[in-house]
């Protein structure tokens, strides 16, 4: 089976041709490297100088798809160029071979031909000095180091910077991505944050209009009505304040927001008397004592989207809500009757109870949201522990 060689690239087939022009030019004016007289000229004339030149300016061809082959075909070519009267071109275009073959050959190489060739050149002047005493024997070291080492150098440092800008243009691509991919995940975060203060904002507002506008339709009782009217009224005006403040937030963009529309625990009052108006019979148990920021926006939240919860689904009966210091960590506790419901009831997509959780992971605490048996009879507890301690101060809740 024959072996292809590869084709050639069209910048190779130019410095083939241009060198091969080069040297018959030489050749046809009769310029030599050495006179016929030099003893180891072994075939003087004019046309033992063609066939090294030819095979040279195919091995050009080669010089970037084969480098290794290209050199190790050349190198047989000057050595048959050396025995004859010489021609420059031939001997220039094996130094560009020597310099290919380092800088587009594999690595291996890269690094073998100049040490070899560095050793080639000091033996090239320690030997012929050694057998011959004679100082002129040097120049046959400082030859070889100009046709084979200098190249291959050369051709080495090239190589080295090309890998140092190729490194540095991928360490800069990865960069690039990195930074792309924390992007996306700080806008994605952002918008889960967003997400989350807009159902707690609304939700306990929406939950309750919905409520208490179902049972304003279902029973025919003006009273009732004028009654339900009343808290649909407060519930939409507390709602859309609720979200003029999301919206400032969103439109703000000095990116320091928390402060002035983050609620704090000492609003809880204020929020279970809220759900006292909607018709929870609710019990606030509060010890928490000072707690940092995003502990207490958290904490807030989780008991707000509770009593959500249980003012759309929970069965008549008592809301207790708890918050308390134990062991370095807030514990919130929300419990609420369990079991069917009378009274109108709103739809609810466990965005909530999602919600919930991601609050509580983001600072590395538990949660826990499920029905349980009490003496009072079967409740649903919504439970969480979130850790009081300074690591979680440029936390977000």
């Amino acid at each position: 089976m024959a072996v292809r060689l590869p084709r050639p690239r069209r910048f190779d087939i130019y410095v083939a041709v241009g060198s091969l022009l080069g040297g018959l030019l030489l050749w046809g004016v009769g310029l030599a490297t050495r006179p016929h007289t030099e003893p180891y000229v072994l075939l003087p004339g004019r046309w033992p100088l063609l066939l090294p030149l030819v095979v040279m300016a195919g091995c050009e061809l080669l010089r970037r798809d084969a480098p290794r082959t290209a050199l190790l075909i050349g190198t047989p070519a000057i050595v048959l160029d050396t025995v004859t009267q010489g021609n420059l071109v031939t001997i220039l275009m094996y130094t560009d071979l020597m310099y290919a073959a380092v800088l587009y050959g594999p690595p291996a190489s890269a690094h073998r031909i100049p040490r070899i060739t560095g050793l080639l050149s000091v033996a090239g002047a320690v030997v012929p000095f050694a057998i011959w005493r004679e100082p002129e024997a040097l120049l046959i070291g400082v030859v070889t180091g100009l046709v084979s080492f200098g190249p291959a150098a050369t051709g080495l440092i090239v190589r080295n910077h090309r890998d140092a800008a190729e490194a540095a243009r991928l360490r800069a691509e990865q960069t690039a991505l990195l930074a792309e991919m924390d992007r996306t995940q700080a806008v994605t975060a952002e918008r889960a944050r967003m997400a989350r203060e807009l159902h707690d904002m609304v939700a306990n507002h929406l939950s309750a209009i919905a409520i208490h506008s179902t049972a304003a339709l279902s029973l025919d009782d003006p009273k009732t009505s004028q009654e339900a009217l009343v808290v649909i009224r407060e519930n939409s005006v507390e709602g859309l304040a609720e979200m003029r403040r999301l919206i400032g937030i969103l439109r703000d963009s000095s990116g320091d927001v928390e402060p002035s529309a983050a609620p704090t625990l000492d609003g809880l009052g204020s929020l279970v008397e809220n759900a006292r108006t909607n018709g929870l019979d609710v019990t606030l148990d509060s010890t928490q004592g000072e707690v940092p920021a995003p502990v207490e926006l958290a904490a807030y939240r989780i008991v707000q989207e509770s009593l959500t919860n249980a003012l759309k689904h929970a069965a008549p009966g008592r809301v207790t809500v708890s918050l308390a210091r134990r062991d370095g960590s807030l514990v919130i506790g929300v419990t609420s009757p369990y079991g069917d419901r009378d009274a109108p009831r709103a739809p609810g997509s466990g965005a909530g109870l999602v919600g919930m959780r991601e609050r509580v992971a983001l600072l590395d605490g538990t949660f826990e949201a499920a029905p349980e048996d009490s003496p009072e009879g079967k409740i649903w507890a919504v439970r969480a522990t979130l850790p009081v301690h300074d690591s979680v101060e440029g936390v977000t809740a």
